[in-house]
């Protein structure tokens, strides 16, 4: 036994119907058939806390990796949406100072107007963050503009401790893990 170590998981609450209810609303969108002119979007968000060296790095010499001094310093910090259409085979990613209201609801701007506009309905599969919302498009747009844009979503939620069964999240996770080895084989870490 190993006390000291631990594994964070996301527990599902025992037999909760809201949780089954959702779990299968999204799992019956992932079921339908590829429409283009109803393509599934998926979209999510994370924070990554932006670094600057300190110390200048010691070079690589032969058998010898480049050495990186563990110091750092805080630069900030960085939103990153990803937006994931599996069955387009699409996957972007935008990067923000902030993840507000108002930056959700730019990236839903992009999702409809340069990602699917000849979409009629874009399908969107999502956690249920507070700014997950209509109201988000509100808060950013013309009421005009606003309505249009939520009248090209359909809205889906996963359930609350289910944000697994988003897809893009599963993508932040590929694309994080992927820059760290990554940085690691190069010698950015």
């Amino acid at each position: 036994m190993q006390p000291h170590r631990k594994e964070q998981w996301v527990i599902p609450p025992h037999a909760d119907a809201a949780f089954v209810a959702a779990m299968e609303d999204v799992l019956e969108v992932y079921r339908r058939p590829h429409d283009p002119l109803l393509p599934v979007v998926c979209l999510d968000e994370t924070t990554k806390q932006l670094t600057k060296e300190t110390r200048a790095p010691m070079p690589m010499r032969p058998g010898q990796p480049q050495r990186i001094d563990y110091e750092y310093e805080r630069n900030g910090t960085a939103s990153i949406f990803m937006i994931f259409a599996p069955l387009e085979g699409k996957r972007e990613a935008i990067v923000t100072e902030r993840h507000t209201a108002i930056d959700y609801a730019h990236a839903l701007e992009h999702v409809a107007d340069v990602m699917f506009p000849q979409a009629t309905k874009i399908v969107l599969v999502q956690d249920n963050l507070n700014t997950h919302k209509s109201a988000s498009l509100y808060q950013a747009f013309a009421p005009d503009k606003a309505r249009r844009l939520t009248e090209r979503f359909e809205w889906r939620h996963t359930p609350k401790h289910g944000s697994w069964l988003d897809m893009a999240e599963s993508e932040l996770s590929v694309l994080w893990r992927h820059r760290e080895i990554t940085a690691s084989y190069w010698g950015w870490l």
